[in-house]
């Protein structure tokens, strides 16, 4: 599947902006769908409204793939904790599923804390299989949206496990499990269920520090791609200033109330705030600040990863700049060996170098390629 290349301007808002090209990137939404909801929209509640209007016309066309797609657009803006959202995710997991029964995906429930996670299974196109590939996105992400991501592997020969650790997606929505920053813990449950001696490991987004984590201390972990590496997230300021938002932080009744102001002011911090709030089960706004500074290079362990580990980042990337995927490089003093590709401006605009495939199109398995070095 040949995915777009490029960054297009379908609203005027960045955030919006972002959403809607994140959505585009992975391929199952089109282009001229997503403009005509960017002309509906200035509000949250009016991008969950314009999306489930497209979610609606797409399956009365037949067109399932899209509709599942923004179905998660509209799931992604609406209220969190909301009966609104948890019935619109229902709705995407039903879509999608009709969607794409027929790519051989096998669901499973893995026990895991008094409840279950998530976890799809795709065999490999061609048997017997390369190997095996545990997935998983950061965030608020669902690993259905990536479903092109873990169908590249499968089609290039890998044995795919994609799945959702506590406070992602339905392992949150469904089963209640509040987010935990050790990664290794539902990844050696994973791997015990489904019997993995070895694996391949790729975290997306945030996922990409859950990856390293994981690799740190799960050894069954062969080769981790962190896709992208967060490695800290205060070492993106200078050293005086983290020294002062760590002093902040202990003000917790001020930082509260400071917050809360900036979330009135600014709706995509309110956002942001409400959705890892709601991922580790806390309401404070302090419970977010928390949860990111917990994300650091001494509870990462970076020296303790001894796998092949392939980084991967994006030039202009702002939510995780690639200063800090250099960072995470240079700690990775153990590792067998560290790879790096970073995405450059001119190729997120289809103009790449004499003779390099564009990402995504066919041939380019410079991912899959990383496991059979």
């Amino acid at each position: 599947m040949n995915l777009p290349i490029g960054y297009q301007p379908f609203h005027r808002q960045t955030f919006f902006n972002y959403q809607m090209n994140r959505l585009h990137a992975l391929g199952y939404a089109r282009q001229a769908d997503i403009q005509k909801a960017a002309s509906q929209i200035d509000t949250r509640a009016d991008y969950v409204h314009a999306f489930l209007q497209l979610a609606e016309a797409a399956k009365g066309d037949g067109r399932f793939p899209n509709a599942a797609f923004y179905l998660r657009a509209a799931e992604f803006f609406a209220e969190h904790g909301s009966a609104q959202r948890l019935a619109i995710y229902q709705d995407f997991l039903d879509t999608f599923y009709a969607a794409f029964a027929g790519e051989g995906i096998v669901r499973h429930v893995v026990p895991y804390g008094g409840s279950v996670l998530p976890a799809m299974e795709l065999p490999a196109a061609s048997q017997p299989a390369k190997g095996t590939i545990l997935i998983f996105g950061g965030f608020d992400s669902l690993i259905e949206e990536f479903f092109v991501v873990w169908h590249h592997f499968a089609q290039a020969g890998y044995r795919v496990i994609a799945f959702e650790g506590p406070g992602q997606g339905g392992a949150r929505q469904l089963y209640g499990h509040p987010f935990d920053h050790d990664y290794e813990k539902p990844i050696g449950t994973i791997l015990d269920y489904f019997g993995v001696a070895s694996a391949a490991l790729i975290g997306i987004s945030m996922g990409g520090y859950w990856a390293i984590r994981a690799a740190a201390f799960e050894k069954r972990i062969t080769q981790v791609i962190a896709w992208s590496p967060v490695y800290d997230w205060l070492e993106q300021i200078p050293a005086f200033a983290q020294t002062l938002v760590k002093q902040m932080v202990k003000w917790e009744r001020f930082m509260n109330a400071t917050i809360r102001l900036r979330m009135r002011l600014f709706p995509i911090l309110d956002h942001a705030v409400k959705q890892a709030a709601y991922m580790v089960k806390q309401e404070e706004p302090m419970a977010a600040v928390r949860w990111l500074m917990g994300m650091n290079r001494h509870h990462l362990h970076s020296e303790k990863v001894t796998q092949d580990v392939l980084l991967v980042g994006g030039e202009n990337d702002s939510f995780q700049p690639v200063k800090l995927l250099h960072k995470q490089a240079a700690a990775l003093v153990n590792a067998r060996s560290v790879t790096s590709r970073v995405f450059s401006s001119a190729e997120a605009e289809g103009a790449l170098p004499d003779g390099q495939p564009e990402p995504g199109a066919e041939g380019d398995d410079s991912l899959a390629g990383f496991f059979e070095t």
